[in-house]
């Protein structure tokens, strides 16, 4: 097992799994935003449960805050604060709800595309053991 650092010799970085949740503001929705809808992130991959759904304007909008959302990150950065991103139609009272949840620990030997440096790719292996609540 790896220290919360990943350190223990092990080259790597841990990530936060997120919970992506439709939540609607002060005004109402204009787009199809079912509140209580969601989504995870673990690691690289968007998991949807059958019927969950999510609008893929609203999607783009979202991309690119994910990954920082899965970064550990100071306590005073607003990518920490910050935790409702508002749909992309400014007519539209549509947010999404990003929470952080467990932790997973990723090595960069099966993260990484560099010739020299692959190991068994992170998917094909158990990651069970290397996950933090």
């Amino acid at each position: 097992m790896t220290s919360e650092n990943g350190e223990a010799g092990e080259d790597g970085f841990w990530l936060y799994d997120l919970k992506v949740e439709t939540v609607i503001g002060d005004r109402p929705p204009v787009c199809r935003h079912i509140p209580g809808e969601s989504f995870r992130v673990e690691g690289e991959n968007l998991v949807f449960e059958p019927g969950q759904k999510v609008s893929m304007y609203a999607l783009a909008a979202l991309l690119p805050l994910l990954p920082a959302k899965q970064r550990e990150t100071s306590a005073h950065d607003w990518m920490t604060t910050d935790a409702e991103i508002a749909c992309p139609d400014p007519h539209c009272g549509g947010r999404f709800r990003i929470t952080r949840a467990g932790r997973r620990f990723f090595r960069h030997s099966e993260t990484t595309g560099l010739p020299d440096k692959r190991g068994q790719p992170y998917w094909a292996g158990n990651k069970d053991e290397d996950t933090d609540p």
